[in-house]
């Protein structure tokens, strides 16, 4: 290292504050030898909250054994743990928070690389926020990804088939007792969504960040090979340490583009369309949504994993995962960007065995010629919005209907199953008041569920149209993000049941058909809603957080403040 360790300078400091760090660490048990080694923070999320992280004690010792075979000296800590069922009114609201406790633990602690062991959709984003910001050697290590869900001869994905199955039972198509007992099968241990939600896409962009070993996003959760896995990444973090390797080093311009190539050839979440801009800017890159739509009319989706395909993360391990991937879409990387591992992108992945043409598609013969995310613009969303096309069926690409407008997640269930709601099936549905401001912390909840009265037709998509997110998991003709959004001002507020929204996702375009002159006269009536918080957190977001297209970071947090030598106030 060009300079000395933080640890070193924690543990030789002169006096009583040299005397007391060293007393109270071997207090824990550790001796003098276990002091000289770099002192290796692991960044634990596990929280009995977030069933996604039941296995990180047994992942966290795992990086110990790698950690102390490497020479080092493993510290466990914990940080926020965010877990997507578990809390209220949505975990993206806490995303932030999660940044900002690992920025601050990673800076405020004697630590000289750190783990950043993660796994549900927001601790994934939350840890590459805050390391980035932080600037210590960092490596990612995911939880990894549930086993396939099963259920009478059927395979199953959380949470793409909860979706599903309960559409299905609320048309009557699935009884009660078996809607009970699909409970025991789709979920059958620990692990993150086995598609490719939130979850497995950053799980898969991390490696192609360069911030993850070879094979991180794809092993499952219950595999031995996934401790194996997190044993070298103790080792290799250890090593990380000694030679300074930063992730302002690895978090470059040309990583980024590698992600949304990736991402673009997954076919992913379009959650990955918020993070990636907040990770970026924590690195000082900027990521402008046209990047995504550019990058994504040129990468073919290679990778067939539902909810657009027909594959699960379980598949995607047999067939090579993210390292056999990238090696495909090498002619699309910048295979120079540098990776944790010390070695280049187009180094790791040149001889990643490809298993199963079926669930990695050669180039030459893609799942679909472009990518799966399309960024839309218009007079209803000038600042963009995006949608996952390719989740959605092709005829409703193109759809002009009238539409029907809820203000709010509580007027969405008080009202879309009313018998006498003014709806059919070519309505477009339109949620507001969703986004970060207005959700409050942009909830997803954009894939609105389809009226009782239409299920029971047959109709199973409408276009929607909403200011917050869908979960990466879901599918349909969902139009997401749009921006800037209603609770300040943006022109999905002054949308009135009746007006007509034009989609055209061919031409990357979202119209509302209503005149300038009214859209004005509405404009002047409209009223911003009230706050949702007035103290505490909720209030420094609401006073901080910025629109989605910039990924809903607080405009307070961008960039990085490097985490120097270790210097605490002498005593």
């Amino acid at each position: 290292m060009t300079q000395q360790r933080r640890s070193a300078e924690f543990f030789a400091e002169d006096g009583v504050a040299g005397f007391t760090h060293r007393a109270m660490t071997k207090a824990t048990g550790l001796d003098d030898t276990s002091l000289k080694g770099p002192l290796i923070g692991i960044c634990n999320t596990f929280s009995e909250l977030n069933n996604c992280h039941s296995n990180f004690r047994t992942l966290c010792e795992a990086v110990k054994r790698g950690v102390w075979q490497a020479g080092g000296t493993p510290v466990e800590f914990p940080t926020i743990s965010l877990g997507e069922t578990f809390l209220a009114p949505t975990s993206m609201l806490h995303r932030n928070l999660a940044a900002m406790d690992t920025e601050e633990m990673i800076r405020a602690q004697p630590i000289d690389g750190v783990v950043l062991l993660t796994g549900c959709d927001k601790t994934t984003p939350a840890a590459l926020m805050g390391a980035a910001s932080a600037d210590l050697p960092a490596i990612m290590l995911s939880g990894g990804p549930q086993i396939n869900g099963h259920f009478r001869g059927e395979t199953l994905g959380a949470c793409t088939d909860c979706r599903r199955l309960t559409a299905e039972h609320r048309a009557g198509e699935i009884d009660d007792d078996t809607y009970r007992a699909l409970e025991d099968g789709i979920v059958r241990g620990p692990g993150h969504c086995m598609v490719m939600g939130t979850a497995s896409t950053m799980g898969a962009l991390t490696e192609a960040l360069g911030m993850a070993l070879p094979g991180n996003a794809a092993i499952p959760a219950v595999d031995a090979r996934r401790l194996q896995h997190a044993q070298a990444v103790g080792r290799r973090i250890t090593a990380m340490a000694a030679e300074d390797l930063r992730p302002s080093r690895i978090l470059t311009r040309a990583a980024f583009e590698n992600a949304v190539t990736v991402l673009s050839s997954l076919g992913g979440s379009t959650n990955a369309v918020v993070h990636l801009p907040a990770i970026a800017g924590r690195a000082g890159v900027e990521l402008p949504l046209e990047l995504f739509d550019r990058i994504g009319r040129r990468t073919p989706i290679l990778a067939d994993m539902r909810p657009a395909g027909r594959y699960q993360m379980q598949e995607l391990y047999h067939a090579g995962g993210v390292p056999a991937l990238m090696r495909r879409l090498l002619p699309l990387l910048h295979g120079d960007a540098l990776t944790v591992t010390g070695r280049t992108l187009a180094e790791e992945v040149s001889t990643a065995r490809i298993e199963n043409d079926e669930v990695i598609r050669p180039l030459e013969n893609p799942v679909w010629p472009h990518g799966g995310i399309a960024v839309l613009r218009g007079n209803l969303a000038p600042d963009g919005a995006v949608i996952k096309h390719v989740a959605a069926p092709r005829e409703r690409w193109r759809h002009r209907g009238r539409a029907v407008v809820f203000d709010g997640v509580d007027d969405l269930k008080a009202r879309i199953d009313d018998e006498d709601l003014d709806v059919d099936a070519d309505s477009v549905l339109v949620l507001r008041n969703a986004g970060p401001v207005g959700g409050p912390g942009m909830p997803e909840v954009g894939n609105l569920p389809i009226p009782k009265r239409l299920l029971r037709q047959g109709v199973r998509d409408m276009v929607r149209v909403c200011d917050g997110r869908m979960s990466g998991t879901a599918f349909g003709t969902v139009v997401l993000h749009v921006a800037p959004e209603a609770a300040v001002g943006g022109p999905l507020a002054l949308v009135r049941d009746g007006d007509e929204i034009e989609l055209d996702v061919p031409g990357r375009s979202l119209h509302l058909h209503v005149d300038e002159a009214e859209l004005e006269r509405r404009r002047a009536e409209w009223t911003p809603p009230d706050p949702a918080y007035r103290r505490g957190y909720g209030r420094i977001f609401l006073d901080h957080v910025e629109q989605a297209p910039l990924g809903c970071d607080f405009d307070v947090l961008h960039g990085r403040d490097p985490a120097g030598s270790y210097r605490q106030p002498k005593f």
